[in-house]
């Protein structure tokens, strides 16, 4: 993954961020020498985002088929969650 320092975004603009992604899906912004944030296209963000959901749903679906859930009314359900507290 590349690196554009926030210096060079500064005086580049978003054209450096352009330039970078046209190579690869992400690129790393850093400030003072440190790596503090990174940059994507949308539809790379879609992208991962959409394998984050999928991720979910299949850890859903492996607690219900190991028997991890509570069957419970919405009314039991608070009262639980006000004594986890």
């Amino acid at each position: 993954m590349s690196t554009i320092s926030a210096n060079d975004l500064k005086t580049k603009g978003i054209s450096a961020i352009e330039a970078e992604l046209a190579h690869q899906p992400e690129v790393i912004i850093s400030v003072r020498g440190k790596d503090r944030f990174v940059v994507m296209d949308m539809a790379h963000y879609h992208y991962l985002r959409e394998c984050e959901l999928d991720a979910a749903l299949a850890e859903t679906r492996a607690d219900l088929a190991a028997g991890r859930f509570v069957k419970e009314s919405a009314e039991a359900h608070l009262a639980r969650l006000d004594t986890t507290e």
